[in-house]
């Protein structure tokens, strides 16, 4: 892997010419290329096994998997990476998107590794599956594969001075921290932490751990170390710049001091932190909660601890006449995004009152920071009173007035020479930047070349997709077809029906509903509740939300305000997958139905009372000589019940009494060929009433719609007419 410390070499290539072939010769020796296939096997199996199914469990596909390799050297880890996930992915079956960024800055070995060609040595390291499955053999090298290659992003960045990637899932780091000083390893360990996403995975070298740090990280595997960022609400705050980690040697040589010893704290440093602690106002960093995330100078005189359970949030904080102004100026700045300042606020320090200012800034950068709030503390002197005269106090105001103006060309001063100062520093960013389109450029170039693939690739899919296309529209006819025959299967029908959604809501009618609800083409849309309809059913829509909960089928008869009636059928909807979809109504007109059904009603009313009034003791008979209908007087005459008769052949009534061959004779081979008999004389002993003289009066009727014949029988008892 490439290391790069040019700067604290710095001093020992100040007699080389710049850009000069001794340097390039010198930094070429200083990088180190130390790097194969699945190095370690065993933290590669470790990584197969475990790391990749906790990256990609419960993972959305739109979601990629974000890896950084930083060190990369010639790719070797980066495409073992690429690998083991192509290779989890095609056991389970799924495709995920991956995304490898892949960084050294070591433009020779950045160069090979976008090649992607190897010598054939690596068939020590590679096993013969994996080199025919993701490997050419060209010749006495090989060469990854395309689905290999698209998953790994090559770029040029300086680990010490480059901002890091962000929202990363995994960084591997392989024995890299080995070649770096204890000062470094402490700072690149949290930079670490603030690129990775919580539960994120960093991936060291076997003889390389966290340090310190174990309040960042937990362990994931401890012995091929391998850990696991930590869950926090907030990331906490980086303390140094990364640029500033390497002293320039050469700028300790020409100002005349050694430079420091590994561990020892710089002149620069020590300078910085003293006129931070002395002249810089306290503050704190907070969320938009008010939660306190840092601290800086004494905040004592404007926050103190309150009474039970501890909490460090800045508004439970705040002294007597602060509180207030804090938790307005807190809202103000996080809800408009601007700064805030609040002059001449009063709050009570150590039994008096030191005025203030209060000062909120909304912090914009750098990003791992956007959304909190800067809240500065900021003592106002006290006037001093005491008594002048007005030559005096005229005196004193011009003194005064001209201490102001020096002050503020002073201040106008300091304020030109930052802002020369800043300009050089964004001159010189500016410089890092070009350099870093340069290789963004190169690797424009080297996407341009695998689009140029991709093209024809696409090419083909288009083909593919012109003839899915075809087959969508023959599709799109067909559905067509089907929609016409079954507009004009509901047309003719002539069966109103309305189609409602879940919601109730009117999504389509077929023509014959509008005679029955007004109904026109905007109601499309509108809640069933909305319809006017002249029907007497006020209970549709609580019948529809009844069927549409229980699934179950309703239908009414229901009458309308013209005189006519219909059925109406209220049915869930389910689509082909059996998905419920709303509620379908029918109406079937049934109104000629209903007057046919009322005419027999009162037939039978007509005929029951008719039969009723007849004297003699009357019975209808079916076809099949049971009993339909007994009257009154049969009752009585016979001593027997309706229960006890109907639905009965005549010959089982009375224990049999009535099975008399006269009556037989009459009923299976007299009546059969006359339409009517009259005056036919049956004398039979009755085990109920003794012995009884009948004169059977018969009439055979023929049903019109089934020719299945019907027997009016009348008794009459004639006994004692002898």
């Amino acid at each position: 892997m490439a290391i790069h410390q040019i700067e604290e070499l710095s001093g020992y290539v100040i007699y080389l010419r710049e850009n000069s072939h001794e340097v390039e010769a010198l930094f070429r020796e200083l990088l180190i290329r130390v790097t194969n296939f699945f190095r370690d096997p065993g933290a590669f199996e470790v990584v197969k096994r475990e790391v990749v199914p906790h990256l990609l469990s419960n993972r959305s596909y739109d979601t990629p998997v974000r890896i950084w390799v930083p060190g990369c050297s010639t790719g070797e880890e980066a495409y073992s990476l690429a690998i083991l996930f192509r290779e989890h992915m095609q056991e389970i079956e799924k495709n995920y998107k991956i995304q490898i960024f892949a960084t050294d800055i070591d433009t020779g070995a950045i160069e090979t590794a976008r090649n992607g060609v190897y010598p054939d040595s690596i068939t020590v390291d590679v096993f013969p599956e994996r080199l025919s499955r993701f490997f050419i053999k060209q010749d006495n090298t090989y060469r990854v594969k395309d689905e290999i290659r698209e998953m790994v992003v090559f770029a040029i960045q300086n680990l010490i001075k480059d901002p890091p990637f962000s929202k990363l899932d995994m960084i591997s780091c392989r024995n890299l921290l080995i070649y770096l000083g204890t000062e470094l390893q402490k700072k690149i360990i949290p930079l670490f932490r603030y690129a990775l996403n919580p539960n994120g995975i960093l991936f060291l070298g076997s003889s390389e751990t966290i340090g310190d740090h174990s309040d960042m990280f937990s362990v994931f595997d401890k012995k091929w170390r391998i850990y696991k960022a930590a869950r926090s609400s907030s990331l906490p705050l980086p303390a140094v710049d990364m640029r500033t980690a390497v002293p320039h040697e050469r700028v300790f040589r020409e100002k005349g001091f050694e430079s420091k010893k590994p561990g020892e704290v710089s002149i620069g440093e020590l300078a910085e932190r003293s006129l931070l602690e002395r002249y810089s106002p306290s503050c704190a960093i907070v969320n938009e909660r008010g939660d306190i995330l840092y601290l800086h100078g004494r905040t004592g005189k404007y926050l103190e601890p309150a009474p039970g359970k501890a909490s460090l949030n800045v508004l439970t904080m705040a002294r007597e006449g602060l509180q207030l102004e804090l938790r307005t100026a807190l809202r103000k700045a996080f809800t408009q995004k601007e700064d805030v300042v609040s002059e001449g606020i009063q709050v009570r320090s150590n039994g008096g009152f030191q005025t203030i200012n209060l000062e909120i800034q909304y912090i914009r950068k750098p990003e791992y920071l956007q959304g909190l709030l800067m809240v500065v503390f900021i003592d106002v002197p006290a006037p001093r009173d005491k008594e002048t005269t007005p030559k005096e106090g005229y005196e004193e105001r011009i003194d005064k007035r001209v201490v102001e103006l020096e002050f503020e060309v002073k201040s106008t001063k300091e304020h030109l020479q930052t802002t020369i100062e800043e300009l050089e520093t964004s001159n010189e960013e500016l410089k890092s930047a070009n350099e870093e389109l340069q290789s963004s450029n190169e690797e424009l170039q080297s996407t341009n070349e695998e689009l140029e693939t991709s093209k024809e690739e696409l090419q083909s899919v288009n083909e593919e997709l012109l003839t899915v296309n075809a087959e969508l529209q023959n599709k799109i006819d067909e559905l067509s077809q089907t929609n016409n025959d079954m507009s004009n299967l509901l047309v003719s029908t002539q069966v109103a029906t309305i189609f409602l959604n879940n919601e109730l809501r009117i999504k389509r009618y077929t023509p014959a509903a509008t005679g029955i609800i007004n109904l026109i083409q905007t109601d499309v849309g509108r809640p069933a509740g909305d319809m006017s309809s002249r029907l007497d059913y006020p209970e549709l829509v609580r019948d529809a939300e009844e069927v549409l909960r229980t699934l179950v089928a309703k239908e009414k008869l229901v009458s309308h305000a013209e005189g006519k009636w219909f059925t109406v059928r209220i049915m869930p909807y389910r689509t082909k997958e059996n998905v419920i979809d709303g509620v379908v109504i029918t109406f079937l007109d049934v109104t000629e139905l209903r007057k046919t059904q009322e005419t027999l009603e009162n037939t039978l009313s007509l005929t029951e009372g008719i039969v009723e009034t007849v004297r003699e003791s009357l019975l209808v008979l079916d076809s099949e000589l049971c009993v339909v209908l007994a009257n009154r007087t049969f009752y009585r005459t016979f001593r027997t019940s309706p229960g006890e008769t109907e639905n009965k052949r005549i010959y089982d009534l009375g224990g049999g009494q009535w099975d008399i061959p006269e009556l037989r004779r009459l009923l299976e081979t007299i009546l059969p060929e006359n339409t009517q008999l009259q005056d036919f004389v049956v004398e039979h002993e009755f085990p109920t009433i003794g012995r009884r003289k009948m004169l059977l009066n018969a009439h055979r009727i023929l049903q019109k719609a089934t020719k299945a014949p019907t027997i009016l029988l009348a008794i009459e008892d004639i006994t004692e007419k002898r």
